[in-house]
């Protein structure tokens, strides 16, 4: 054989050998599947070895939603998927001739299926999201309706709780594998249960359990609320362990107050890539009101959110220290409500070991929740929107009246109503300092 012939040959098995190289890349695996169930939705995640080709159809009688994935195998196994309290009755799977992975759910009543591929981001795989949204009324919704008034006309504050990430999306993650989802949701579970024990507020959770909401529906939800404010809460992590303390943000029209500020608010809004809403865009789109009108209820949220925020930061500082001295802003996603006053609060660093240690301790949880909801109170309190119960109770001639909720001391209520110890304790016939949560106090005149 000449070299020319020998040199094709060559070169024939070099592209054979490259043709099937790309074949056996194009073929995925599914590593594992996931499942959640949100208050409207169940969702299965199919993680992937690589990217895929899939189409989803429905069938009737009985009521399934199919699944066809191209050239894929399925390496976990789906007899574990938690199927209580969703629509799923069963999940089955069957590899077919041509390297399709067929994978069927037979479903106990219908739904609105939606399916989408997410590329591999941020050290996450390649994914294949699968949302089989329930008809009817969503428990979303109903978590939105509006609270209704009392026999006397009277509202509660009405303050949306939201716990950052959830779900697929971890947040950060700390030493000992500490999610920043788990330790913010219980932060604020407490922080609701607190608020909800003082006369005059209602606090709601923007997320119930352990799944994700796109950043924009988790303002919707608290318009949707008609929330009087919105706490998202977090625990982030920064380049640095060695960076700690506590913050709260508020929006920024024109960047960020730091560069702290703007690596945390790009880290967040690559949540919704990591959290999977499909190909909805980061960008705020809100076309809730127009022009000027845009700008002016802007301005007036966000010189409302800058205030709450400082007394939270204020609270705050009483049991953590502080990143900053004042309240940050930076292009926070999920702080993009024109009408909603709006706050992040990052209970501390859960990349710091320190910090860490003490975000996952029960009793720091509590502490923190309550020295959030201080600060909440104590903007409300000073301020109390119209109509509600502590405008009513805080406006009656003679003397106000306050309601004791958790951290407060005779001192800091005197300070707050420009009177002094002796005086509350005089109009209150008390004998020294102790106080109770929930005790009503009278608040003499200044």
């Amino acid at each position: 054989m000449s070299f020319r012939s020998r040199h094709n040959w060559l070169l024939k098995g070099l592209a054979l050998l490259w043709l099937l190289g790309a074949t056996l890349v194009q073929a995925a695996d599914v590593d594992s599947v996931r499942l959640w169930r949100a208050p409207d939705h169940t969702r299965l995640v199919f993680d992937l070895s690589a990217p895929v080709e899939h189409k989803l159809f429905t069938l009737s009688s009985p009521t399934r939603v199919v699944v066809d994935v191209a050239d894929t195998r399925l390496k976990d196994s789906l007899d574990d998927l938690a199927l209580e309290d969703t629509p799923i009755r069963r999940v089955r799977s069957a590899h077919r001739q041509d390297g399709t992975l067929r994978v069927v759910f037979d479903l106990k009543t219908s739904v609105r299926p939606k399916s989408f591929l997410l590329k591999r981001h941020a050290g996450v795989n390649d994914r294949l999201v699968i949302d089989l949204h329930d008809r009817g009324k969503s428990r979303a919704e109903a978590l939105a309706d509006k609270t209704p008034e009392s026999p006397a006309g009277e509202r509660d504050v009405i303050i949306a709780v939201d716990a950052g990430h959830g779900g697929e999306d971890p947040g950060a993650i700390g030493p000992g594998k500490l999610y920043e989802k788990n330790v913010v949701f219980d932060i604020s579970k407490r922080l609701v249960k607190q608020l909800n024990a003082v006369p005059g507020y209602e606090a709601k959770l923007v997320r119930t359990g352990d799944y994700y909401v796109a950043l924009r529906e988790r303002r919707n939800i608290a318009r949707k609320m008609q929330a009087d404010l919105f706490v998202s809460v977090h625990a982030d992590a920064f380049t640095h362990p060695s960076a700690n303390g506590s913050s709260v943000f508020a929006l920024s029209r024109s960047g960020a107050t730091s560069e702290t500020a703007r690596f945390l608010a790009e880290r967040e809004n690559e949540a919704d890539l990591i959290g999977g809403v499909g190909s909805v865009s980061l960008e705020d789109k809100d076309e809730v009101l127009a022009g000027v009108l845009v700008d002016l209820s802007m301005t007036a949220t966000l010189n409302s959110s800058l205030t709450v925020g400082k007394d939270v930061l204020s609270s705050m500082g009483g049991i953590s220290r502080l990143h900053k001295p004042q309240v940050e802003q930076a292009g926070f996603a999920v702080l993009k409500s024109p009408d909603v006053p709006s706050i992040l609060v990052e209970t501390g660093f859960i990349s710091n070991p320190s910090e860490a240690r003490k975000l996952a301790t029960a009793q720091y949880r509590e502490q923190m929740a309550s020295s959030i909801g201080k600060g909440i109170r104590d903007y409300f309190e000073r301020q109390p929107p119209a109509g509600t119960y502590l405008a009513r109770h805080q406006s009656r001639g003679g003397s106000d009246e306050y309601t004791i909720g958790r951290g407060d001391t005779l001192s800091a209520i005197a300070r707050r109503h420009n009177v002094s110890v002796d005086a509350i304790q005089r109009e209150n016939d008390l004998d020294g300092h102790v106080i109770q949560v929930g005790q009503v106090l009278k608040i003499p005149s200044s």
